[in-house]
């Protein structure tokens, strides 16, 4: 027998012991409960117990023996029921041990810390059994969240990393972007709650190399039992591609967790500084273990982090980076030095002795102690220097690790699906865009709101930027004179995107506007309203599935008229309008559009906000176009899509005319009728047309000046050359047309010569436009545009400020006998110098008759 190994036996007993005590120390009753009775809940199932579904559920964990607090609970449970609990089989049991880990037991563990709980299961199970498993641990979850506790379960199965198997990437599962490294932090931080001792502890740090030699050993002579032990391999085959993965997870957990990603980031990075010698921190605390080191620090997992990485960055000459780690090694261990303990319980709080030894350490005074135990009321000027110290120290580390993967010509271990999920995820998070609203507080401070907020708008021509400025104090010349503006941006949207998303405008939050011609505190307010009903703070993460994806927009708002309301100037002379006629987009004799700017507002499925501001008379096209073009046709119709309006004038009107344009066009976008590939919407815009262009990949605008344009635009042959038209005047009609003048229709009239084709167009209010000695294929043009009135919700009429629900009528001027006469359009009427003879159809006749 191994001469150490009854000794190493009794060592790994009392580190066991000595983790749980302290995982149970100074934690309150619901966190003592749950710790406690998570093995009786997975070792048995009965309808009494959480956990419970009807069903054969895998349970039952290996040489489980109910400690003495557990050993009661059953007791009293069997009393209370009147049924004794059925004994487990002889055969082998579905869950080999289950064990916590991370900060549990350390000094990063906190009254706030969840628990982390590995299930180790016998390769035997199948996957239907595994998902029953899975779905009574997420019972189980939620009976300790009803107690206020948080529980992350992980099955893990016991080959999975003597096989290299992955776990699907989720929020809490890196998926394959850490092996040995994951395997590293459970073995250095593992606590055994019921089932079998980890075999990994008692094979010496320097047979890690050949670690499955050793072990054989130790089975053959009889040193060890195999079916007494758990193994789930050796550290020995971390591989240095294994860095890069592991960084991108731990930014990754960075966006919610900054303090604590900050800390294992680092500890990646010391170990390729450490690289080719690198020395795992498990492998350091079993080395201590087997020497017999079992003081306060020697063995804690968290502390011994920080150790390691204060040793690189003191060999780095890094103090900043020392100084931000130290900090946030204080805020994780979250015990208020600054703060009298009123009372000590009997065992003492040892996180907080150690935390009086560390600062005592570092120099810190009373002043830093203070700041830092303030967290809680940080706002936002602090908690923004706080996000960009930890944000530089992330990508600091991660260019480091870049430059180490370089330097050794190293690929990426993980999986390109897994891979194409974090750096989307990080690209949602830190990467910044125009328009794009940053969120500065990932759990640094919970309270960011203010009291007072206002905003003031600077005209052009003045000393500074033109644009807004955002204050966090009341609307008071002293209180703005001599303070820094919280934000600027040229527009009032994105600086209240980021004060509502960054939580500093609440409903509580006094709003105040200055110097600003259109967008009065009334006007601010109802809008803040709106957001706040249609956009909600906190919304699920998205999930690998969506990151995966393509972004697609989730929620929607297109806000109008906010700053520039062409409304305003409109019925001073109360004169009356007919609001069925009225047309928002082209109003009155001067065809003025009445949406003078808009602004959009959306959530996609990366969870980022974006904001974007259009204005002027073109602002409803290009804020369409905008729209339609981030949406990608196989995308899923958004959520929700709201517009809201704030024009003195009109607003219901125009928002639900806006409402239907973009309700309309989306549709189009996301049609999923392949059999139209040139689908079309028109829009008359102050006074112009214009034509939105539904593509295959895009969406394209085209503005269409007159009516070939118009109607070649929507043909698939378009109209070939430059058509020449008469100037204001000179048009001259044949003589025949006159006959067939009438009012409320368009008329098209085609001519042959022998250069071509002539085009007459007569409008709904009979005003003319001539084309001479056109070319292409009237045809095609005309089946076109009948094709797009027939199949058009909203038959859009070329010229006019009203909407005519008739059809197009299509003529030819034909020659018999030396006399001119018209006849309906078909494709017989047609010479050959013009188009193609093909046999004209029912449904031309119709469409060319019909008024």
């Amino acid at each position: 027998m191994h001469p150490n190994i009854t000794l190493l036996k009794q060592r790994l007993d009392a580190l066991n012991q000595l983790r749980i005590d302290r995982a149970m120390a100074n934690m309150g009753s619901a966190f003592q409960q749950v710790y406690t009775l998570l093995p009786i809940f997975l070792h048995y199932h009965h309808p009494k117990m959480p956990g419970y579904q009807d069903g054969i559920v895998p349970h039952g964990i290996c040489a489980y023996i109910p400690n003495e607090a557990q050993a009661l609970y059953l007791t009293d449970f069997c009393r209370m029921n009147d049924i004794p609990l059925a004994p487990h089989s002889t055969q082998a049991l579905p869950i080999t041990g289950v064990y916590s880990m991370g900060s549990t037991s350390s000094v990063g563990q906190s009254q706030s810390s969840d628990l982390d709980i590995w299930i180790c299961h016998q390769s035997w199970l199948n996957s239907n059994e595994l998902t029953i498993l899975q779905a009574k641990c997420l019972l189980l979850e939620q009976w300790a969240a009803s107690l206020g506790i948080e529980v992350n379960f992980f099955l893990i199965d016991e080959n999975r990393f003597r096989q290299n198997l992955s776990g699907k990437l989720d929020s809490e599962d890196c998926g394959s972007t850490l092996h040995i490294l994951l395997l590293d932090e459970f073995y250095r931080s593992a606590v055994r709650l019921a089932g079998k001792p980890i075999l990994w502890n008692v094979v010496p740090a320097d047979r890690e190399m050949d670690y499955e030699e050793y072990v054989s050993e130790l089975f053959a002579d009889g040193s060890l039992k195999r079916d007494e032990w758990i193994d789930l391999g050796g550290l020995g085959a971390l591989s240095a591609e294994e860095y890069f993965g592991a960084s991108l997870w731990q930014l990754y957990k960075s966006i919610d967790s900054p303090y604590k990603a900050v800390l294992k980031t680092l500890l990646l990075e010391t170990y390729s500084w450490e690289y080719p010698q690198s020395q795992l921190l498990a492998l350091e605390i079993k080395r201590r273990l087997h020497n017999g080191e079992l003081d306060s620090f020697s063995l804690d997992a968290y502390y011994m982090m920080l150790e390691r990485v204060t040793t690189y960055l003191q060999a780095i000459g890094d103090d900043v980076r020392l100084d931000l780690v130290r900090r946030c090694f204080y805020l994780k261990v979250c015990e208020r030095l600054s703060e009298p303990v009123a009372v000590i319980p009997v065992q003492g709080n040892w996180r907080r002795e150690i935390l009086n030894q560390l600062t005592n350490d570092w120099g810190w005074g009373s002043e830093c102690l203070e700041i830092l135990d303030n967290r809680e009321n940080w706002k936002i000027e602090r908690v923004r220097e706080a996000n960009n110290e930890l944000l530089d120290a992330l990508m600091q580390s991660y260019r480091n690790l870049i430059r180490f993967a370089r330097r050794n010509n190293l690929s990426v271990s993980a999986s390109p699906q897994d891979i194409g999920v974090l750096t989307r995820k990080l690209y949602a998070a830190f990467e910044a865009l125009p328009g794009k609203v940053t969120l500065v507080n990932p759990q640094i401070s919970p309270d960011l709101s203010e009291k007072n907020l206002t905003f003031i708008q600077v005209p052009i021509d003045r000393a500074n930027r033109a644009g807004w400025y955002l204050y966090n104090q009341a609307a008071t010349v002293d209180a703005i004179i001599g303070h820094q503006p919280l934000e600027y941006n040229r527009y009032l949207s994105k600086l209240v995107a980021w004060s509502y998303f960054n939580g500093l405008l609440t409903p509580e939050t006094q709003l105040h506007v200055k110097n600003s011609q259109y967008c009065h505190t009334e006007k601010l307010q109802a809008f803040v309203a709106d957001i706040a009903r249609h956009f909600p703070l906190r919304v699920p993460a998205s999930t690998p599935k969506a990151l995966y994806s393509p972004c697609e927009i989730r929620h929607l708002a297109l806000i109008v008229n906010l700053e520039n309301d062409p409304t305003e100037s409109l019925f001073q002379d109360a004169q009356p309008f007919d609001l069925g006629k009225l047309d928002v987009f082209s109003f009155g004799k001067q065809e003025q559009c009445l949406i003078g700017s808009v602004d959009l507002l959306y959530r996609n499925s990366w969870n980022e906000v974006r904001t974007l501001h259009f204005s002027g008379s073109q602002a409803v096209i290009e804020a369409l176009k905008t729209i339609l073009g981030k949406m990608h046709q196989d995308a899923e119709q958004p959520e929700s899509v709201e517009v809201f309006c704030y024009s003195q004038h009109l607003r219901g009107l125009i928002q639900t005319r806006l409402q239907q344009l973009v309700s309309e066009c989306i549709s189009l976008r996301l049609s999923s009728n392949r059999q139209e590939p040139n689908r079309f919407k028109a829009l008359r815009l102050s006074g112009q047309t214009w034509g939105l262009f539904f593509e295959r990949l895009s969406v394209s605008v085209q503005k269409l000046e007159n009516a070939v344009e118009f109607y070649g635009a929507i043909s698939n042959n378009k109209l070939n050359g430059i058509p020449i038209q008469l100037k204001t005047g000179e048009e001259h009609l044949p003589e025949i047309i006159d006959g067939s003048a009438s009012e409320g229709i368009i008329q098209f009239f085609f001519e042959d010569t022998e250069k071509g084709f002539n085009i007459y167009i007569l409008d709904e209010l009979n005003r003319v436009e001539v084309y001479l000695n056109c070319q292409g294929c009237i045809e095609e043009l005309v089946c076109d545009v009948s094709r797009f009135y027939a199949s058009s919700h909203e038959r859009f009429t070329y010229g006019s400020g009203s909407v005519n629900f008739n059809l197009p009528q299509f003529s030819q001027i034909v020659q018999e006998n030396g006399e001119s006469r018209i006849v309906p359009f078909n494709s017989n009427s047609i010479s050959p110098l013009s188009a193609p003879t093909v046999p004209v159809t029912k449904k031309d006749i119709i469409l060319s008759h019909t008024f």
